[in-house]
């Protein structure tokens, strides 16, 4: 009998997994190596118009690559591409820390910040595509640095995740891991094994897009980094821009253009694909198309006319700031330009709460999205259904098919730590020196990825990052990871439950 236990207690140790921090260096190292290659175009800018930052940028570029190869080359040698679900949730983790991290060098290298705080909020920011800036006056600063910082966020605007799993097909299986756990708030159902090419088609879209309005943009006069970078941030939804004054210096069209483009952009990037290679049937029955336009359509009446009661007169000028506005608080873009003078209380309660709304599911934008906030309400009529039909018999539907009980209460989780974490970022904010609108205004703004909008400003609060100190900073930059790969990958790596798994 006791031969027989001691084989079992073998048999238990030799089945527990264990990390596989071998393919965890592989994997960053990978990322690393694309971070410092996509350094190349900030490098050619600052070359080109003779700035000064180049020395600084390829001193980081290079020390990037060195540690990727190193990574990649050594350490990760001979890794077991088997990925399992626990381990998904860290490799997540690792690469959004390591990568953001990393991406300071070049703001410390080109002395555009003195400490490495700043540096890590302004990466941070960038790869989140948050958009919250502790630098003082952005036209003071290097071309090829602004590049970069508009480049960050378009890496970071579909997903680190998602380069991994278009370049690198062995993992299989595991890439429908890593992207449920990067997405793990807008997951439905398991995606197939094999979907790289998949995300290879998202990619298409996403650099198309980037290559339309940076083609319009400059055709329409602007000059290559101002196009260039805001190309970059518009359909990456981060909303880094080039002028202090924000886009006030840009021209009807391509307000006009950089309006249209953030619309898109708060779009699911499979719906944009079906509707550029002419899969109209696909799109008609998509529920969360139709509810974003709607919801758009009413908030940009619902500002336009209270500009025009607030106006005394039908002003154009207001409308058309209406649609821009909201198509970048709906998006998370977070874009500014000059305000009407006068700002009624109906715009700011309106955009505020779209900020808490934000964009579709698989878009690139931020905030709770409309697929969770029309499950949620469909779950609620249900319920007040039930009250008065006690056997009635409902199940929630999205495009016609049942969503799973357990999907639900995984978004009823998450719009709680949503919540939960705004309130106590807003919380350490408020112990850090900022007051009670100031630190909600930024918790809600940093954790949607919003990032700047003259919205936070007309409720009372002032987003002045630069003067805040180093643990409010480190708040908000946790804040802005959280939103951006959607809590879970979090939270769970820091409960005992989840490292007692076996898989």
């Amino acid at each position: 009998m006791a031969s027989g236990k001691g084989t079992n207690i073998k048999r238990r140790a030799v089945r527990r997994p264990t990390f596989n921090f071998r393919l965890a260096f592989r994997l960053v190292g990978m990322l690393l190596v694309i971070m410092a290659v996509s350094m190349v175009l900030p490098v050619g800018v600052s070359l080109y118009y003779g700035d000064g930052s180049q020395f600084g940028l390829v001193a980081a570029g290079l020390l990037i690559l060195i540690v990727g190869l190193f990574l990649r080359n050594f350490l990760g040698v001979g890794a077991s591409f088997e990925l399992h679900e626990k381990e998904s949730f860290w490799f997540t983790a690792i690469i959004w820390l390591v990568i953001p991290l990393m991406g300071a060098l070049p703001y410390l290298f080109t002395s555009t910040v003195t400490n490495f705080t700043d540096a890590a909020f302004e990466s941070f920011s960038g790869f989140t595509t948050t958009g919250s800036s502790v630098l003082e006056s952005v036209e003071s600063k290097p071309q090829g640095l602004l590049v970069w910082r508009s480049v960050s966020q378009w890496i970071g605007g579909l997903g680190l995740i998602l380069f991994v799993i278009a370049i690198l097909h062995r993992l299989n299986e595991g890439s429908a891991r890593l992207y449920e756990a990067e997405f793990s708030g807008t997951l439905q159902r398991r995606l197939h094994p094999r979907m790289a090419r998949n995300v290879v088609l998202m990619w298409t879209v996403y650099v198309a897009l980037t290559l339309a309005l940076f083609i319009l943009l400059y055709v329409d006069g602007n000059g290559f980094v101002d196009s260039l970078c805001t190309a970059l941030s518009t359909v990456s939804t981060g909303g880094f821009m080039t002028h202090d004054a924000g886009l006030a210096g840009f021209s009807t069209f391509s307000m006009c253009c950089i309006t249209l483009f953030m619309f898109l952009s708060g779009v699911n990037l499979a719906v944009l694909f079906c509707f550029f290679t002419g899969r109209w049937r696909q799109i008609r029955g998509d529920e969360e198309l139709g509810r974003y336009v709607v919801v758009f359509a009413t908030a940009v009446l619902l500002c336009s006319v209270a500009f025009c009661i607030a106006d005394g007169r039908l002003d154009w000028s207001s409308a058309g700031f209406s649609f821009f506005h909201i198509a970048s608080t709906m998006s998370t873009c977070g874009f500014y330009t000059t305000a009407p003078v006068h700002w009624p209380m109906m715009v700011s309660v309106v955009t505020f709460l779209l900020i808490f709304v934000g964009a579709s599911a698989g878009s690139t934008g931020g905030g709770l999205k409309f697929k969770r906030i029309m499950i949620l309400a469909r779950y609620v009529r249900n319920y007040f259904v039930r009250m008065i039909h006690p056997r009635a018999v409902l199940s929630v539907k999205v495009n016609g098919k049942v969503v799973e009980e357990s999907y639900i209460v995984r978004i009823f989780s998450y719009v709680f730590l949503y919540l939960l974490f705004v309130a106590v970022g807003a919380l350490v904010l408020t112990v850090c020196g900022s007051d009670i609108p100031n630190a909600f205004c930024m918790a809600a703004a940093n954790i949607s990825n919003l990032g700047p909008s003259p919205v936070i400003n007309n409720l009372g609060a002032n987003l002045d990052y630069a003067g805040l100190m180093p643990a409010a900073k480190w708040t908000m930059m946790l804040l802005m990871l959280a939103g951006r790969i959607e809590i879970f990958a979090i939270v769970s790596i820091f409960l005992p439950e989840y490292w007692r798994r076996r898989k």
